[in-house]
């Protein structure tokens, strides 16, 4: 099969590869579309490791290991692949855990499906785990009003923390987001109080704008989806002495976040490690969401050339030019696909 290794750099190299066998615990995707993330391109740089970076997988099931019982092959499925490890999505067959697999609803294309698991999953770590922000369960939605400043509303994970949100009943929502934000408005509810602060306006309008939109009440939560260029520290500008944030960026340094606020980083790798409970609950319930329609995937651009595209996606995420889309790959449109 066709397999795309990524380099620092982000240097793509597609190579010939063995169709990967399940573990007695796993699932083997034929993939039909992959989906990408700003870390594809920043780990192997960070890590100076060269490896198939992609985690989002959306195919037909091709093979289970002797354990699975909840997928069979020919079932359409979305996955999490564990990050870093053998059998990622940039490929013509993917590994996952049977944990974070989940069927797609016949309304979602592999496109969506593509677009949602690393990112689904990171917002819902951040927002309901007890050592991150402990937020209300959709499915105990709180009973009174939680304002909420979630920074990067307009990325996939700030646009999953939202749908999460709103379904929590968390309101207002305070959206810190740029030149997407006709995107995030459509994820908003004015009536509830929720708001949109545009950062280009600097730091001092983004500040004052969050104080603003709390009208007196306190900031005890914040989800910072960007965790760089002054965020966390606009933040904290405005969270409550004891409050709470989780960020996304490993090993930064955020030294600048006051000692007696609560903060955290939040790692989607868990739902592979201590967390695996709570990404086979979540991931069954974003099924859930697709089919009853209030969880909506990311938007997509369909980069050309299947595994090909990925050297110019990922040079663009690196270059910041996404912008609340998710950069997605037909593996059909691979030159070799196919030839085993």
């Amino acid at each position: 099969m066709k397999e795309a290794i990524v380099h620092p750099g982000p240097k793509v190299e597609i190579v010939d590869s063995p169709i990967p066998k399940p573990g007695p615990d796993q699932v083997v995707t034929k993939v039909i579309v992959s989906g990408s993330n700003p870390k594809d391109w920043k780990v192997p740089t960070w890590m100076n490791i060269s490896v198939n970076q992609g985690d989002d997988i959306a195919g037909v099931v091709h093979e289970v290991g002797d354990n699975v019982v909840e997928f069979k092959p020919g079932d359409r499925v979305a996955a999490f692949h564990e990050m870093r490890e053998p059998g990622g999505s940039y490929a013509e067959y993917a590994v996952s855990w049977q944990h974070t697999t989940m069927h797609i609803p016949k309304s979602t294309s592999f496109e969506e499906a593509a677009a949602i698991p690393l990112a689904a999953l990171t917002a819902a770590n951040g927002l309901y785990l007890s050592n991150r922000l402990a937020l209300p369960q959709p499915w105990t939605p709180a009973s009174t009003s939680i304002p909420l400043v979630v920074y990067g509303a307009s990325s996939a994970v700030g646009s999953y923390a939202l749908q999460f949100a709103a379904r929590s009943n968390i309101h207002p929502l305070i959206c810190i987001a740029g030149r997407a934000q006709a995107h995030v408005e459509a994820l908003i509810d004015r009536s509830k109080g929720d708001t949109i602060i545009d950062y280009r306006a600097g730091d001092a309008a983004i500040v004052q704008g969050m104080k603003d939109a709390l009208k007196g009440a306190k900031l005890e939560f914040a989800f910072d989806a960007v965790s760089e260029k002054g965020s966390f520290q606009n933040i904290s500008q405005v969270l409550d002495p004891h409050g709470r944030i989780t960020l996304v960026l490993p090993n930064a340094d955020y030294s600048a976040i006051p000692d007696s606020m609560t903060k955290s980083t939040t790692r989607v790798g868990d739902v592979h490690g201590d967390a695996k409970d709570f990404g086979y609950a979540y991931f069954r319930y974003i099924a859930r969401g697709l089919a009853q329609g209030w969880f909506k995937p990311q938007p997509q651009e369909v980069v050309p050339g299947g595994l090909a595209g990925i050297q110019t996606a990922l040079e663009d995420l690196k270059a910041g030019k996404a912008s609340a889309v998710k950069y997605v790959f037909r593996i059909a449109e691979t030159k070799g696909v196919g030839k085993d």
